[in-house]
């Protein structure tokens, strides 16, 4: 594909324009399309034969609209469709995301890391392979946190109801003496601000949006297709309540977009 083609990023709702951020900040020629599966949220609580099906439908929309690589921006969609879609589309670069135990295991002082992350990516394979692979000799707590996904779709960042939420989730892993703690969802990264209200400033938050979009401009660059610039105005759909996306939309994301219905 021509390489002023867009990028194509997807999540099962606003989560990965956390991702698309740090896309942005990283790639700042390139043109970004965005599809949040907001009808279909939330992933985390969803089998993984449904979330299969949902990243298949929206890859083929984005591929069909030219998107010379695709970004799950979501955890939980890696979790269980990643290998799918590569299967599917053998010449297509295809980066996903996965809670980043090996920072975590390295910036750990004392031993013990805390996940936050949905009981989806908690409870699969990958992440066990994850610890497997990277967590030896460190003690990891793991938290799921039903309910926080809606917040953030919602846009409450910092109300009363997230606050709570997230101090319930949180006292477990400072209980067991956790210094870093990861965010295993591409949500998570908004509540940055309150989470920091909630933990010691010596608690280390880690996440995976930048190394994602520093994967990506390397998949990018090995295959000739980094653009010039500029970057086209980003695009962004949704299969979710449109109105509700507009209004929260200016708290998560800077520059201007309109939303278009996904067909779902």
């Amino acid at each position: 594909m021509a390489s002023e083609a867009p990028v194509g990023v997807f999540d099962s709702g606003v989560g990965g324009l956390s991702v698309l951020a740090e896309i942005r900040r990283e790639l700042p020629a390139e043109s970004l399309f965005y599809v949040a599966d907001g009808g279909h949220i939330p992933y985390g609580e969803k089998s993984p034969a449904y979330i299969r099906e949902r990243c298949r439908h929206v890859a083929a929309f984005l591929r069909e609209r030219g998107a010379k690589a695709l970004v799950l921006a979501c955890n939980t969609a890696t979790v269980a469709a990643v290998a799918d879609l590569r299967a599917c589309y053998p010449d297509w670069p295809i980066v996903g995301m996965e809670p980043a135990v090996k920072p975590a295991a390295a910036a750990t002082r004392v031993g013990t890391v805390g996940v936050l992350a949905t009981t989806g990516t908690l409870q699969s394979a990958r992440f066990a392979a994850l610890l497997d692979q990277f967590a030896h000799g460190v003690r990891v707590v793991t938290q799921p946190c039903p309910g926080l996904v809606e917040q953030v779709e919602r846009g409450d960042l910092d109300g009363p109801r997230s606050r709570a939420l997230l101090a319930g989730f949180v006292e477990p892993l400072l209980a067991e003496g956790c210094d870093t703690i990861i965010l295993g969802c591409t949500h998570y990264p908004f509540l940055k601000p309150l989470l920091r209200e909630l933990v010691p400033e010596s608690v280390s938050l880690v996440d995976t949006g930048a190394a994602v979009a520093r994967r990506l401009a390397a998949l990018l660059a090995e295959r000739g297709q980094r653009a010039a610039g500029p970057a086209a105005p980003t695009r962004l759909w949704s299969s979710g309540d449109l109105p509700v996306l507009r209004a929260i939309l200016p708290r998560l994301w800077r520059e201007p977009v309109d939303v278009e219905a996904l067909d779902s």
